[in-house]
C-alpha cells in the first residue's frame, strides 16, 4: 500500500530558487550575479522599452511622414440587410436594438444598412444612412425607412 508522505514528484520538477546575495561560499555572493558597477548592478533597476543603451532609439532617429485623419473620422457601424432577419415581424429597429442584438458596438456614432442578403420580414429600420439597394430591398419586403435625427446639441 503505498502511503501519501511517500509519494514524491518527478526528479528535477521542483528546484530550488536561486538564493542570491548570501555570503561568497553560496556562489552568488557579493554582485550577487549582478556584474560589477553600471544602472543594472543597483536596486529596483530596469530598463524602460525601447531603451538602446543611452543611444537615440531608433524612433526617435527615422523621419516622421504622414498624417492620420482616424481620430476624426466618424465611426460608423455597417449593418446588411441580411443581419435584419433576426428581429420580429413588425419591430421597430433602431440603434438600441441593433446594439442589444449585437451588430453595432458602444462607440459606434452612425449606422448604415447595407443592401448584403435577402430579408423577408416587414420591419421599421432605423439608421443614419441606407444604401439603395437596402432601402429598395426593406421596402420591397413591405417594411420602411426612418432616417436617425441627430440630437441637437445644447448651448451653454
Amino acid at each position: 500500500m503505498i502511503r501519501l508522505e511517500e509519494l514524491h514528484g518527478d526528479k528535477g520538477a521542483r528546484q530550488k530558487r536561486k538564493r542570491i546575495g548570501r555570503g561568497e561560499s553560496s556562489g552568488w555572493g557579493r554582485t550577487a550575479g549582478k556584474g560589477n558597477k553600471g544602472a543594472q548592478s543597483r536596486a529596483g533597476a530596469s530598463k524602460r522599452k525601447r531603451f538602446e543603451g543611452g543611444q537615440t532609439p531608433l524612433g526617435l532617429r527615422l523621419p516622421k511622414r504622414g498624417f492620420s485623419h482616424d481620430a476624426w473620422r466618424e465611426k460608423t457601424g455597417i449593418v446588411n440587410v441580411a443581419q435584419l432577419g433576426r428581429f420580429e415581424e413588425g419591430a421597430k429597429v433602431d440603434f438600441a436594438a441593433l446594439y442589444e442584438a449585437g451588430l453595432v458596438t458602444c462607440n459606434t456614432e452612425r449606422v448604415k444598412v447595407l443592401g448584403n442578403g435577402e430579408i423577408e420580414r416587414k420591419l421599421t429600420v432605423v439608421a443614419d444612412t441606407f444604401s439603395a439597394s437596402a432601402r429598395k430591398k426593406i421596402e420591397a419586403a413591405g417594411g420602411t425607412c426612418e432616417t436617425a435625427q441627430a440630437e441637437p446639441e445644447a448651448k451653454s
